[in-house]
């Protein structure tokens, strides 16, 4: 393939993954449109500095309608003599780690809408162009999407929901001559996600929201110690984002791209427990390398022996 001029669209690219591969498409010859969050931040900033003219940024919130109607009409003018050869869905939220009991209602409703809703919006509005070129569409998707990590139902839901409908159009835009991939990369240094301050906040913010009576049966200490290993599982987080910036590209480019893509390192042991033993040795393996949560406090032997004797 030719790099000069084809067009490729890429949504979340403020940081990490999003911004590595703009980067890297720019620099292959690629004429990119970059969605950011925040047109001033550090990370449009970064991009502007470091990419070629070629690359245009495009601000846009995925949970709202008007900036991804805002960016197709942006996209539509300059493709629609060419059409679009690729679209990157790389956006996405989650600020809760915390039992799918304690995480807000709200908390599953916002990482739905920019997960799956966003990029379902965004990659329907563009399928056009995407046909009459008969492009690609890559998606970064997670397995918290495959696999019941403790803590992170509402992430974990909203990729499930995302894998899935990426997994329908792949079948359903055969015929057109698109091809669709997924990557599942392992845990990655990515914006907020390494962030202890951040994580800390959120902590302070689930506690104070909670109900008393569901805060009671739980215990604060243990939403504290699910803070706690999860600060403590960021060191182990790949700096270098390469492999995934690899995969996407080759699902863009790959005369015959994966369906799938699993950058990162123990995802294969990961699936295969999933996939081959039985469910308690998958959720007991999953404790043991993400989080392990502590007995809920209305749970443990010193909370009925206080009980008894109140």
């Amino acid at each position: 393939l030719a790099t000069a001029g084809l067009l490729l669209a890429l949504a979340g690219c403020d940081s990490g993954f999003g911004q590595a591969t703009a980067r890297h498409l720019d620099a292959m010859g690629f004429r990119v449109f970059a969605s950011v969050l925040d047109p001033q931040g550090p990370g449009a900033q970064e991009l502007r500095r470091s990419c070629s003219s070629r690359l245009t940024l495009l601000q846009m919130d995925l949970t709202k309608p008007e900036d991804i109607q805002q960016v197709l009409q942006h996209i539509q003018t300059h493709t629609n003599s060419t059409g679009l050869w690729g679209l990157v869905n790389n956006a996405g939220f989650n600020d809760t780690i915390a039992d799918a009991e304690l995480s807000p209602l709200g908390k599953f409703r916002t990482c739905m809408e920019v997960n799956f809703f966003g990029s379902l919006e965004l990659t329907k509005g563009l399928l056009p162009l995407l046909r009459a070129a008969g492009g690609r569409i890559v998606t970064v998707s997670s397995p918290a999407g495959d696999l019941p990590f403790p803590c992170l139902a509402a992430y974990g839901a909203s990729k499930a929901a995302l894998s899935l409908l990426m997994d329908t159009f792949r079948s359903e835009l055969q015929p057109w001559g698109i091809k669709v991939s997924i990557v599942l990369p392992g845990y990655y240094k990515t914006g907020t996600t390494c962030d202890p301050a951040f994580w800390n906040l959120q902590k302070q913010r689930l506690v104070a929201s909670l109900p008393r009576e569901l805060l009671a049966a739980y215990g604060e200490d243990y939403v504290e110690e699910i803070n706690r290993q999860f600060i403590q599982f960021m060191k182990v987080a790949v700096e270098d984002l390469s492999a995934v910036v690899n995969s996407i590209t080759d699902g863009l480019l790959a005369a015959n791209p994966a369906v799938r893509y699993y950058p990162g390192q123990g995802l294969g042991l990961m699936y295969f427990i999933h996939r081959y033993l039985p469910y308690f040795v998958r959720d007991l393996f999953l404790k043991g390398f993400f989080i392990n949560p502590k007995l809920p406090r209305a749970l443990r032997r010193e909370h009925h022996d206080d009980a008894k004797k109140a």
